[in-house]
């Protein structure tokens, strides 16, 4: 079991913080439940830890207020954990050390929106084909609640870091972050094709961690004609392991597309995006054209 703190720590939130959540496993188990994992089995399975250390975590994390049990079958027993409120208030702090990780440890600690062909970060996105989102629900910048997947045969996501209606509303050093630059672009090419994506039987959905009242502004301003989604909560980021970076105080996702079918699975996963238009056209061919299942 994780240690704990001393008398000394008590009034330091840090130590307090890692008291509950300071354990290798805990931050996992907090990391797989908000990607949609939930019952004991499965935890395991991913994670590859023994019955008895899983047992012990998911109890701490329960007992702390991080992790609910809620049952789903009566004989015999069996529960699945979900984050609570207190779990996920952690999600940005899991996206932190993945922003630390890509950055300082898989990275050589530059600041970027985007990555290397041949990097991590690159391969966890290239991964997600063939895996399913899980049901969670986003506002839109209108202040809507919707599920990022629609109903239609074909879910267009494409991810960026920030669009804004006016330019002097960007972070200080925007420009000069390479990736960064290009999302009204992206979301222009996205909104003069959008009669052909429709056409394949395809929604588009643009997704940033800017605050709806931003991005409804930004869409206002462009006329954009479908709907941008505020990830503010870094809920769909954590689930996916979308990769990130700090710019103006806020964790910013970097750019990239995802294809996901009715079902929720991703047909095609677009990353590093370094031709913007090229992208949207990739985009258009991955619906009209999908991707099998992986075996």
């Amino acid at each position: 079991m994780p240690q704990r703190t001393s008398l000394a720590d008590a009034d330091c939130a840090i130590a307090q913080a890692l008291d509950v959540v300071g354990d290798w496993w805990t931050l996992l188990i907090v990391r797989d439940t908000a990607r949609g994992v939930h019952r004991f089995d499965a935890l395991q399975e991913e994670l590859g830890v023994s019955r008895k250390v899983l047992t012990e975590r998911l109890r701490l994390l329960v007992d702390a207020g991080v992790l609910a049990r809620e049952p789903y079958q009566d004989r015999p027993p069996r529960y699945e954990y979900r984050l609570t409120r207190r779990g996920r208030a952690l999600l940005p702090v899991l996206i932190a050390l993945q922003d630390w990780g890509d950055t300082w440890v898989l990275g050589e600690g530059e600041t970027m929106a985007t990555a290397a062909e041949s990097s991590k970060e690159a391969a966890r996105v290239h991964a997600l084909v063939g895996t399913r989102l899980p049901a969670l629900r986003l506002l839109d910048h209108d202040g809507a609640s919707r599920d990022p997947v629609a109903g239609t045969p074909y879910t267009v996501l494409y991810f960026f870091p920030g669009a804004y209606a006016r330019r002097d509303a960007y972070p200080p050093g925007w420009a000069g972050i390479p990736g960064a630059s290009g999302c009204t672009l992206e979301s222009c090419t996205y909104r003069d094709q959008l009669a052909e994506f429709t056409a394949a039987g395809a929604t588009v959905h643009g997704v940033s961690t800017q605050r709806p009242d931003e991005q409804r502004a930004f869409a206002r301003a462009e006329r954009l004609r479908f709907p941008l989604l505020s990830d503010a909560e870094l809920e769909l980021t954590a689930a996916l392991r979308l990769p990130t970076f700090r710019a103006g105080g806020t964790s910013r996702m970097k750019r990239l597309t995802l294809v996901v079918d009715r079902d929720r699975t991703v047909r095609e996963a677009l990353y590093p995006i370094t031709d913007i238009e090229a992208s949207v056209r990739a985009a258009l061919a991955a619906v009209r054209s999908p991707r099998p299942s992986p075996e």
